[in-house]
């Protein structure tokens, strides 16, 4: 009996010294805004992640609001510009805040053992300044999907660098010269990927080691001369400039693209196809690099807050990236995860999870698995960098330029200086 008593005794102690830790006994309450992603948002939020994490989290209470994306930036600019910014925030973006110094560096509320599960670079690429200052909340991805049935007619296999994609082409050119065998999109809807796919999977890119603007490096050179031999060979879609990547997209579905780069959700549009996905191929020598994207939760300051309220943040996200609620998000919205842990639960099995709504159906383990290869080698437009809007403009503008003739290393020395002067 007296066992008993005294372990009762303890755990009596357990809590009290845990509702100290939130302003003497009171309920810390959290302001959380959350995008809306689908019309079932709202119900996740409110029917499942809000009454297990207060019951899980005596103490801690939150007032959770969810926003359309078409009202994201008025509610959270108003809020803002009225000394009402939430404690958490589901955004896009998180440079502006950072210039205004809003924002708790993420390490601030993020614990190590959370900062492990997500894939390195989902996590890397919030940095600012040498601080991280987002977490990744879901991600899309881009990857190659290429035609099982036509590639086999054709005799060749999946390519994984840039000889194999020529020789590619060629085969399945000389199969059937109706189906075009590669995909391009060099419009001015999307010509900033296109320049990613390249240059990114040859060592080169937007920026270099430092961070500093470098469009017109020698790997960017090589890159955009690779492309231009696609082009020359009449290997892509021959309205590569003018059109977006939907007809191309809808054109790989009805079964006349072998191969394009396009997003996870492609993997609904094509149904049809007898079709698998790829990492993006690499020069010879180079790593396969994926483009991702993914929007974030960014924690506010408040410096007149209560006791306990950054550990309420921690436990916020601690609880919301668990291994199995997180997962069931994922699948719920459609998306893909940033974390490793729910990458290998969902892409063993994503079944015992639900979509979205009353006809959602369950998970898709396969659809999961994949695209983990993809998502664990990611790389970020660096959105974080004032300049990024005219630098999407610039590439589009030399890539097409290029497309015509246009002497590359001259083109690309010329977005160089357009952005840096």
């Amino acid at each position: 009996m007296k066992k008993i008593l005294a372990m009762l005794l303890a755990l009596v102690m357990v809590f009290s010294l845990g509702a100290i830790a939130f302003a003497d006994g009171e309920d810390i309450t959290l302001d959380v805004i959350i995008s809306e992603y689908g019309s079932y948002t709202r119900e996740w939020w409110d029917g499942v992640f809000i009454p297990k994490f207060e019951e899980a989290n005596p103490g801690i209470k939150l007032n959770l609001e969810v926003v359309s994306w078409n009202d994201l930036d008025a509610v959270v600019n108003t809020r803002i510009s009225t000394g009402q910014q939430p404690d958490i925030l589901n955004f896009n973006a998180f440079a502006d805040f950072v210039a205004d110094d809003l924002l708790m560096p993420a390490e601030e509320y993020a614990s190590e053992e959370l900062q492990a599960k997500f894939f390195p670079d989902f996590w890397t690429a919030n940095t600012m300044d040498g601080t991280v200052w987002a977490l990744p909340i879901l991600a899309s991805a881009r990857g190659l999907y290429y035609n099982k049935d036509i590639l086999e007619a054709a005799g060749v296999e999946v390519p994984t660098t840039w000889d194999e994609v020529k020789d590619a082409c060629a085969k399945i050119q000389e199969y059937d010269p109706n189906i075009i065998p590669w995909s391009l999109d060099i419009s001015n809807d999307e010509g900033q990927a296109a320049f990613s796919y390249y240059t990114w999977n040859n060592g080169g890119g937007f920026v270099d080691e430092n961070g500093d603007w470098a469009l017109n490096s020698a790997e960017n050179v090589e890159a955009m001369t690779f492309m231009k031999e696609l082009i020359d060979a009449g290997y892509v879609w021959p309205e590569y400039a003018t059109a977006t990547r939907y007809p191309q997209q809808d054109a790989f579905a009805a079964g006349s693209v072998a191969m394009i780069i396009g997003p996870n959700n492609l993997y609904d549009i094509a149904a049809g196809v007898n079709f698998g996905v790829a990492s993006i191929p690499a020069n010879e020598g180079k790593d396969p690099v994926n483009m991702g994207v993914c929007d974030l939760l960014v924690a506010f300051k408040d410096d007149d807050a209560e006791d306990g309220r950054t550990e309420a943040i921690s436990k916020f996200f601690d609880f919301f990236y668990d291994t199995d609620l997180y997962s069931e998000y994922m699948v719920y919205e459609g998306f893909l995860p940033v974390t490793s842990d729910s990458a290998a639960l969902l892409a063993e099995n994503a079944e015992q999870f639900k979509k979205g709504g009353p006809d959602g159906g369950e998970g898709n383990s396969e659809y999961f698995a994949n695209f983990n290869d993809v998502l664990a080698s990611c790389e970020f437009y660096p959105t974080y960098k004032v300049e990024w809007s005219d630098v999407m403009v610039a590439v589009t503008a030399a890539e097409q330029q290029i497309a015509e003739g246009a002497d590359i290393q001259e083109t690309l020395d010329a977005a160089q200086a357009e952005i840096v002067g």
